[in-house]
């Protein structure tokens, strides 16, 4: 099982940090959580095309965490992939009927793209049939609480986590594969749910909206927890390895990487790292 974190920043615009995306490879299958502006590039410079995904994982709605969905379902058609699995909360059926639908944003692309002479002929070119159909990613909506089962032998679940809601359905994901697991917190506040996920994990992804001790924002304070107690929460599910990841611009210097590594290694015993584009860790 491989990781890599491909987008590991918040909706701020970023040279060095894309926006949410993190990608398990288990043999074939290459499983994508959330897929925020950014992580097509970052993917492409992971080495990976974006037919090369199988499994598309929303944690939530939030653009951050979807920007880039259209883009990448759209070139991965174009190489003449197998249709995208995508998994999230609703409405994900009814927003990717806006993008691909008959009369949905990309429509007039479509349209040209399998109707015109010339594009049919490059698409011919590459193999292709025709007629040539439209995108269709194949959508399942889920709840908040689920499992997956792959035939591969890797499990995912997941649980509700305090974020967005009542406007968004918000999840936290863990994989499991072999003995070897992974959680990613989603945007989540401190909860009990978390907690239980992510028991005994070798590595706990969590967001980081602010440092230590910052509490300028109230809402903020209450609902995005610092570094500080993240690792409390880590120590408390008995993670191996905790990665935190969020990361706003004011808190993206050498300094404030420092401090949060501090402030993690005072509740944390084991491995803390403040996540950065293209990092990866095999298990």
């Amino acid at each position: 099982m491989k990781l890599t974190l491909l987008g590991t920043g918040s909706p701020e615009a970023h040279a060095s940090r894309a926006s949410s995306g993190y990608l398990i490879e288990i043999d074939q299958c290459k499983i994508l959580f959330d897929c925020g502006g950014g992580v097509f590039d970052r993917l492409l410079q992971a080495g990976l095309l974006p037919g090369d995904i199988t499994h598309l994982f929303f944690s939530h709605l939030h653009s951050d965490h979807m920007m880039d969905y259209a883009r990448l379902v759209h070139a991965a058609w174009d190489e003449g992939a197998a249709p995208l699995q995508v998994f999230g909360p609703p409405p994900i059926a009814q927003i990717t009927q806006q993008y691909f639908g008959r009369d949905g944003v990309l429509s007039t692309d479509l349209k040209a793209r399998t109707e015109q002479q010339a594009s049919i002929e490059v698409w011919k070119a590459r193999g292709g049939q025709v007629p040539r159909p439209w995108p269709a990613p194949k959508i399942t909506e889920v709840d908040a609480v689920f499992t997956k089962q792959h035939t591969d032998g890797w499990r995912l679940s997941s649980c509700s986590v305090p974020h967005a809601q009542p406007q968004l359905q918000c999840m936290a994901f863990r994989i499991d594969y072999k003995g070897k697991s992974i959680v990613y917190s989603g945007d989540a506040a401190l909860c009990e749910e978390l907690e239980q996920l992510a028991h005994g994990c070798d590595i706990l992804i969590h967001w980081c909206y602010r440092e230590t001790g910052n509490k300028s924002m109230p809402t903020v304070t209450e609902f995005c927890p610092d570094p500080q107690q993240i690792a409390q929460l880590a120590t408390r599910c008995g993670a191996r390895h905790l990665i935190l990841t969020h990361i706003r611009k004011n808190m993206d210097n050498a300094d404030a990487h420092t401090r949060m590594k501090n402030d993690m290694a005072l509740h944390f015993n084991g491995k803390v790292d403040v996540a950065k584009d293209l990092m990866n860790i095999k298990l």
